[in-house]
Parts: structure tokens; C-alpha cells; sequence
């Protein structure tokens, strides 16, 4: 059996994690955003955002951590496995930051392909920061275009979650994906 592989994608502050976290406590398969992780752990050297000093490390750190991911999925038994952002994520971002996008990104994101991929727009009603999300909403709308660019140029067609409670959008995914809810 194939696992299939659904990336849940936006903006930062859009509902990703929410709805991870959600579909997670309904008992769905989940990977979470390995970002987080990441920043910590550079915020305990001493590092407030690897993002903004060293894109190219954070890149390749994060990198690393969505094709163990990706593998991990692969591994599942049990199918779909939702994964908070996917390779192109990281394209996007490096595109936003004017970054160079390197070869082994770009061969990534075509190696290593998911099932569906959807998209949570800018929505500033939840909009917030926090200690790993530094982004005001008018970053995290530019960020969101560069995201969705990134799926595009890889081939993909991202479905754009509506606005809704957590409850709706995850029935809105699971629905789409095929899920009866």
C-alpha cells in the first residue's frame, strides 16, 4: 500500500499547527513542523531567529528534517499522514528572503513528492507572534504568495482551505481527501 501524503501549508499564523493538532487528537497520522524545533535549538546558543542570521544553515537544517519526514511517512502503515509544511516550504522561503535557491533544495522538491498539498491563506483575524514566529501579517501575506509559487513551480495544485472554526477545516481536508466525517 501506498501512504498517501498530505501536506497541510500556508503562511505563518494561518491555523496549520491547529488543525495538525487537531487531526492528531481525532487519531490521524501527523508529522509536525520540524521549523520550531530548529529555532529552539538555536535560541539555546544563543541565536533568537536562524532563519533571519543564517537562511542557507536553517535551510539545510530544515532540509534534513523534511526528507526524515518525508521517510517517515513512507513508513506508515496507516494512510493518509498529514505533514505540517513540505519541501517546497523551504523554496518559498528562500525565494522570499532573496536567497539562492541551491541544487539539492530544488532537487528535493522534485524527488520527494507528496499526494496533496493544501493551502491555508493570510487570515489576520488569528494572526499572532510568538516566540518562534517573528512575522507581522503583512510578511506572512508576502510569505504565503511565495509559498503557494513554490507548490505551483513544482507541479502542484494546492487546495485553499476556507476560514472556518479548526472542527470545519479539518472536516473541509478530510473530506477532500476522501475521509468520511
Amino acid at each position: 500500500m501506498s501512504v498517501r501524503k498530505v501536506v497541510i501549508t500556508g503562511g505563518p499564523s494561518t491555523g496549520k499547527t491547529s488543525i495538525i493538532e487537531h487531526l492528531e487528537a481525532d487519531n490521524s497520522v501527523c508529522l509536525h513542523e520540524v521549523s520550531r524545533k530548529i529555532t529552539l535549538e538555536a535560541q539555546r546558543k544563543g541565536v533568537t531567529q536562524l532563519f533571519l542570521k543564517d537562511p542557507s544553515l536553517f535551510s539545510k537544517k530544515l532540509l534534513e528534517g523534511r526528507i526524515a519526514q518525508f521517510k517517515e511517512a513512507e513508513a506508515c502503515e496507516t494512510s493518509p499522514v498529514y505533514i505540517d509544511r513540505g519541501i517546497p516550504d523551504i523554496i518559498g522561503y528562500l525565494d522570499y528572503a532573496h536567497q539562492k535557491i541551491e541544487e539539492p533544495f530544488k532537487q528535493a522538491a522534485e524527488n520527494y513528492r507528496y499526494e496533496q498539498v493544501f493551502i491555508l491563506p493570510p487570515w489576520q483575524k488569528i494572526h499572532i507572534t510568538d516566540n518562534e514566529r517573528y512575522e507581522n501579517y503583512e510578511q506572512a501575506s508576502d510569505i504565503y504568495q511565495y509559498v503557494l509559487g513554490a507548490y505551483n513551480l513544482y507541479g502542484y495544485h494546492c487546495i485553499q482551505v476556507p476560514f472556518g472554526t479548526v472542527e470545519e477545516r479539518c472536516k473541509f481536508i478530510k473530506q477532500y481527501v476522501g475521509i468520511t466525517v
